[in-house]
């Protein structure tokens, strides 16, 4: 899930270009090819083949275009709860990017279709919510719990995670 992340958040960053996009695509639709595979059936070789070479384009791409505040509160959720860095992306994934959504929408529509999502007739942002049902979804189908308390958050240690992040 963390290779996923680091595909989203630079596809949508400003500091985006032609390039990071196209790693971002490649990187997205690679996760979205073997993900479910690589986590039910660990033997299999191409999936997980599959997930290294989407964490290389991703790593490329966040390398030259950012991360997101996915990761900066992941970091702080992590560390704060001794929690895996993948699973706290995920669970944050959802909820961060439905905000991001207003920044650009248009994007959030075309990770939609990038992600396999038929958005045919919607809205931009009917396209855009749709792209974050399907992060929500492939959350759901690795076994992500949907919230951090499920890893021990606690409200008395946001304000701490939030200075941090």
């Amino acid at each position: 899930m963390d290779t996923f992340v680091q595909a989203i958040e630079p596809y949508v960053s400003t500091n985006r270009n032609e390039i990071t996009d196209g790693q971002c695509v490649e990187a997205i639709k690679l996760v979205e090819e073997s993900l479910r595979e690589a986590v039910a059936n660990g033997h299999n070789i191409e999936a997980r083949t599959k997930m290294v070479e989407a964490e290389m384009l991703g790593g490329m791409a966040f390398n030259n275009a950012d991360l997101g505040y996915v990761h900066a509160m992941a970091h702080q959720l992590g560390g704060q709860y001794d929690a895996p860095h993948g699973v706290c992306c995920a669970m944050l994934l959802p909820i961060v990017e439905k905000y991001n959504i207003q920044a650009c929408p248009e994007r959030f529509a075309e990770l939609a279709k990038i992600m396999g999502e038929n958005t045919d007739g919607l809205s931009t942002r009917d396209a855009a919510d749709l792209a974050i049902k399907a992060m929500r979804q492939l959350c759901d189908d690795v076994n992500i719990p949907r919230s951090i308390k499920s890893i021990g958050a606690k409200p008395e240690d946001f304000e701490l995670m939030a200075e941090n992040a």
